[in-house]
């Protein structure tokens, strides 16, 4: 199983990225036989989203070619957890971008939800439940809210303050919850399509 953290923040000193090597130290431990890829959307400079026809319904759809290489290296996926501040009571316009731009790369396939800000990216999470759908992914029951300041709160070998690893209420439980669900849903729906 190849499973993409999908860092949604592109903004001067952000501090999404702080997250990406915490949940891959985690998911190491719980996902042994699975590999990680962090796609920052850093690395993927999309223009707004323009086309003449929504891309689920056009046959003939000729991405630009960045908008090209973001769809091939999304389609390599079998899972995602996306990575995702919350702006202004939503996710970043980045993100949806992004995701305007995907046609079927995600289809059938888990996203599970990692947000941060100062009520852990609840409004972030609610609303970016409802834009899975659309592109045929399911959203995976738990989420992580993460309420304190990644920037402080992960050092840079991906490791939680102490106080926030030792909660059994805290991000740590939370982040495990996540990554059962993403581990049972990848398995349920690959088999699923294996069988379609």
């Amino acid at each position: 199983m190849k499973v993409q953290i999908i860092v949604g923040a592109t903004r001067q000193g952000r501090v999404s990225d702080r997250l990406a090597p915490w949940i891959i130290k985690q998911a190491k431990e719980t996902l042994p036989s699975a590999e990680f890829e962090v796609v920052d959307m850093v690395d993927y400079p999309l223009p707004f989203f323009d086309e003449a026809i929504s891309p689920q319904y056009n046959p003939d759809r000729q991405p630009t070619p960045e908008v090209a290489k973001f769809l091939s290296k999304i389609a390599e996926g079998d899972a995602y957890i996306v990575v995702t501040p919350e702006y202004n009571r939503t996710y970043p316009a980045v993100l949806k971008n992004a995701f305007d731009t995907l046609d079927f790369q995600m289809k059938q396939k888990p996203v599970a939800l990692v947000a941060h800000g100062s009520t852990g990216g609840a409004q972030s999470v609610a609303h970016f439940r409802s834009l899975i759908p659309a592109v045929q992914a399911i959203s995976t029951p738990h989420a992580v809210y993460f309420a304190a300041q990644p920037g402080t709160a992960i050092d840079d070998e991906g490791n939680l303050a102490p106080e926030l690893a030792a909660n059994p209420y805290g991000p740590q439980t939370a982040l495990q919850q996540l990554l059962a669900d993403l581990n049972w849903y990848a398995e349920a729906l690959s088999a699923a399509r294996t069988n379609a």
